[in-house]
């Protein structure tokens, strides 16, 4: 592994660790992204694709937050999109303005077009190649956080062909296909943990499971379909990195709208970190989770538009809830979801700047 320059900034590894810190380290999910206008100068010449395979690129648009926000921001997230493990399986995805699959897996006879044997390190290496930019670029202000899709949200994008309301067909697979569906998504599991090895490997001093459709399943179903590969994940990227001699790094899973599961994610999942969204309070998550892991989110992404002295209170009443109960102490600050693209860049300032007010007390 490369020699990268001392970390300066170390208190989102040691509230991931479940550390108590002295104030609570935060980050948002999308920090690069549409609503920051040297974001949208950048993308304004080149497709969302070719920014991700474009090591420089790529690096460019992760660092950006970091230079708009520092001293507030704990931690960069690598310019990527989870939707980078399908087309290492072989699918063509586009993106247009949102996700497209031009030719998506209809039955499970389908699934025999995706890549046998896939060489993950040979068809993502740009995403690592950016991370080692990227850590380097940093020079160590804050750490790197890598991340890919969850297999079950994958799953449903590489079936439904994109976005879905109703996830008609991916759960017509669930229910009609239900071994072939536990295949596919094992399948997509161990390309996620070569490729999570990969962006550790590279530099990535966090990773980030993200399962953005978890809360379209039942408890049953999650624990059926969704779980069992969640868990071949941490446990596979664990094993791969004891088995090389690298240092295994904090692993965090933000299942949205799962919030039903927690209990059984902190008992289970063998994730350090757990994100939660906003349609649950913090003191009922901490009640779930207990001391096993720590906890990151949760404000509504929406309070970004209601104005500072919106932002001032909400912000401040999740300090608190994250205060209370009994477990551990370690939060990391984050929105529910991610950013959306209307978001004045301003008011995202304030934003972190009242976490650092108010979670100071709360987090040590």
């Amino acid at each position: 592994m490369a020699a990268f320059p001392a970390l300066k900034n170390d208190l989102i590894l040691r509230a991931a660790r479940g550390e108590e810190t002295e104030r609570a380290p935060v980050w948002v999910m999308r920090q690069a992204g549409r609503y920051l206008p040297e974001f949208m100068a950048l993308r304004a010449h080149h497709s969302f694709f070719e920014i991700c395979r474009t090591p420089a690129l790529a690096k460019e648009l992760t660092l950006q937050p970091i230079r708009r926000y520092s001293g507030l921001i704990d931690a960069a997230i690598i310019f990527s999109d989870i939707l980078v493990v399908p087309q290492a399986l072989g699918m063509e995805v586009q993106m247009n303005p949102g996700p497209h699959f031009p030719d998506p897996l209809n039955v499970p006879a389908d699934v025999a077009r995706l890549a046998q044997d896939v060489d993950v390190d040979a068809a993502l290496g740009y995403v690592y190649e950016a991370i080692t930019q990227t850590r380097h670029a940093l020079a160590g202000e804050v750490p790197l956080i890598g991340f890919c899709g969850a297999p079950w949200t994958l799953f449903s994008y590489m079936i439904e062909g994109g976005g879905t309301k109703t996830f008609q067909k991916c759960k017509t697979w669930l229910f009609k296909y239900p071994e072939e569906s536990k295949a596919l998504l094992d399948r997509i599991a161990d390309v996620c943990i070569d490729f999570l090895v990969g962006q550790i490997k590279a530099g990535a001093q966090l990773v980030q499971v993200f399962d953005s459709w978890a809360g379209e399943l039942s408890p049953h179903d999650f624990a059926e379909f969704s779980l069992p590969s969640l868990k071949r994940i941490s446990a596979g990227v664990r094993a791969k990195l004891a088995a090389a001699n690298i240092p295994a790094v904090p692993m965090t899973l933000f299942p949205k709208g799962a919030n039903l599961a927690l209990a059984s994610l902190a008992e289970n999942a063998g994730y350090d970190v757990i994100g939660i969204d906003w349609c649950i309070s913090p003191a009922d998550a901490r009640a779930a989770v207990g001391d096993k892991v720590a906890l990151q989110g949760n404000m509504d992404p929406g309070v970004l538009y209601g104005g500072r002295e919106a932002i001032e209170r909400e912000v401040k009443r999740m300090a608190e809830g994250f205060k209370g109960g009994k477990g551990t102490k370690a939060w990391i600050a984050n929105l529910g979801h991610g950013i959306t693209p209307g978001v004045n860049p301003d008011d995202l300032k304030w934003f972190f700047e009242c976490v650092h007010k108010y979670s100071a007390s709360s987090a040590a």
